[in-house]
């Protein structure tokens, strides 16, 4: 078996048919989950990438699938397009934002064609990224985000792991001046989404992605203290033996149908080509 030398671990957002910042279609994704499929790729959770970043080989084509933030349209459009090709995602969720309520109903792809001009997207559910802000903004967060009952399925079916992306998704560094008083927010802010995920989901992992991808080194030592040993950044680079864990690295997926995704597929999992591709944009 040939092994490992890079591991891509790609970064989403929203999987929505209305466009918008992060945002990539149904049939975009449907596209580029058939490809990783058709050229036999792998998807890894969390627990793999941190056994690949400890030294255990993974299987050359592996790749890891992440989402940012929690998303109601991540359960009614990537949800049953993962499981139609037996993918698996590791979503970041921010706790403070999932709400209650019985599971809305996923649009299955997989039983039709998935094509740009399909009429059938009920795009009342999945607003663009701004008009998701404005409603998180006004209390309206359950209109556009997750509820844990989705969250319960999603895991059941095996199409998404979970893991802490902060309780509230504030960047504290931009709310309060003095160091200390910064540092006591966010070790609450980790607190309280570490007891959401145990309480709902019955355990909480070490691994936390970065709200807007900023951390320092007083936001590493805090979410040291607080359990958290795995931290995802929005750094551009691949994942090899040697990345540090306190600052994985992602590549951010984009909206194309060009043969982007399976060039920057192939360009990630070699690290060298990768540093050099980085330091030739600068990067």
């Amino acid at each position: 078996m040939k092994t490992a030398q890079g591991i891509p671990v790609l970064m989403y957002h929203h999987v929505s048919p209305s466009p918008g910042l992060v945002t990539v279609s149904p049939a975009t994704f449907h596209a580029q989950i058939a490809w990783l499929a058709k050229h036999n790729y792998r998807s890894i959770g969390a627990d793999d990438l941190a056994a690949f970043l400890d030294g255990k080989p993974l299987p050359e084509k592996s790749v890891m699938i992440t989402f940012d933030d929690g998303y109601l349209d991540n359960y009614l459009y990537a949800h049953p397009i993962l499981q139609a090709f037996g993918f698996k995602a590791v979503l970041f969720i921010i706790t403070g934002w999932l709400g209650e309520g019985k599971p809305r109903e996923p649009v299955h792809h997989h039983s039709r064609k998935v094509g740009a001009g399909d009429t059938a997207y009920n795009t009342a559910l999945t607003p663009s990224h701004r008009t998701c802000m404005e409603k998180i903004a006004a209390r309206q967060a359950d209109e556009v985000m997750l509820r844990w009952s989705e969250v319960a399925e999603m895991k059941a079916a095996g199409s998404f792991e979970f893991h802490s992306h902060t309780h509230t998704h504030q960047r504290w560094d931009r709310l309060i001046g003095n160091p200390q008083e910064r540092r006591i927010k966010l070790a609450e802010d980790l607190a309280a989404s570490r007891a959401a995920l145990e309480a709902h989901l019955g355990s909480a992992s070490p691994h936390l992605c970065w709200p807007q991808g900023y951390f320092d080194a007083d936001y590493q030592a805090v979410a040291h203290g607080a359990g958290f040993t795995h931290l995802y950044t929005v750094n551009k680079e691949t994942c090899t033996a040697k990345t540090l864990i306190a600052a994985i690295p992602r590549v951010v997926v984009k909206d194309r149908a060009d043969g982007w995704f399976g060039r920057r597929l192939w360009l990630y999992r070699h690290p060298m080509l990768t540093r050099a591709y980085l330091a030739l944009r600068g990067s």
